[in-house]
């Protein structure tokens, strides 16, 4: 096999609550996350030079080692002594600094990928141990479905899959950095948490409605403030139909649950006619066969 051809799944989140600080600055986390059919598609190529290249169909990203596809491709390489190269396509759609973890499942997807191409003969739980020190969104990204996160967001839980449904994501135009989001956000008493165990027992219970009306970040006490825009689309979306809505990660995308289609559609059109939203997808949310 001298190429491959893989999907990078983005990623909401059905709850994020920030439980602790740590003294090096990392923030411990509970989040549920759920992989969502909207993709980045990555072709690796083996090539016969000693170099990592990188094509993109955006021209502002990074195609050196500042990109977390080169960090993730070199790090294996490197570990393994791998000869010759790898030219590596990234057709991107899902939203760039959006909270989707866009970045993190392009990485994960290299790291299947380079496994494979090369039969490395690594398990899962390798290479998201690998995937960690890259980013602590990469090992969900590896693992994809459904998932309790704790720690820094690397202690994984597989648990059952949002029920069927309809999701739709828009992201504003703007950027929200992540950093600066953690650092201004302040851990106290008035700290809104949400109710993970709750979210996760209604997820047992295949109740869509209950799960929608349980979701919730804590990282929204920062950002909706800086950008009241994302509690515009969110209103916009529930306004719409839909059965709740919520920002995703540290933002700025924000994503609404429905339970018809028709309904979803509708909204969906509204929205791009409102001019809220700069990237509006319809979509679902993505399986895994098993969970356990």
């Amino acid at each position: 096999m001298d190429s491959i051809k893989l999907k990078a799944m983005a990623k909401i989140n059905l709850g994020l609550d920030v439980v602790g600080r740590r003294p090096n600055g990392y923030h411990d986390v509970r989040m549920i996350m759920q992989s969502i059919y909207l993709y980045d598609n990555l072709t690796l190529t083996k090539v016969n030079n000693n170099r990592i290249t990188i094509k993109t169909n955006l021209p502002y990203l990074p195609t050196n080692e500042n990109n977390l596809v080169y960090k993730a491709a070199k790090l294996l390489f490197d570990e393994f002594h791998i000869e010759g190269g790898l030219a590596i396509n990234l057709d991107k759609h899902i939203p760039v600094a959006a909270g989707l973890a866009g970045g993190s499942s392009d990485a994960a997807a290299t790291l299947i990928g380079v496994n494979k191409l090369y039969r490395l003969g690594l398990t899962k739980k390798e290479l998201m141990e690998r995937g960690v020190t890259l980013g602590a969104d990469i090992p969900f990204c590896i693992m994809r479905g459904t998932a309790l996160s704790e720690g820094i967001g690397e202690v994984l839980t597989p648990i059952p899959p949002l029920p069927n449904c309809h999701i739709i994501i828009a992201k504003p135009d703007l950027s929200v950095s992540t950093k600066y989001v953690y650092e201004h956000l302040k851990l106290d008493h008035t700290t809104y948490h949400p109710d993970i165990d709750g979210i996760i027992d209604s997820l047992k219970e295949r109740n869509l409605s209950d799960v929608a009306s349980k979701i919730g970040n804590t990282l929204e006490e920062v950002t909706v403030p800086s950008y009241p825009v994302i509690n515009k689309i969110k209103q916009f979306l529930i306004n719409e139909g839909a059965l709740n809505s919520l920002m995703s990660g540290s933002g700025p995308t924000v994503y609404g649950i429905f339970d018809n289609k028709e309904t979803a559609r509708r909204a969906e059109q509204k929205l791009k006619q409102a001019g809220l939203a700069k990237d509006i997808v319809l979509t679902t949310c993505f399986k895994l066969r098993k969970y356990k």
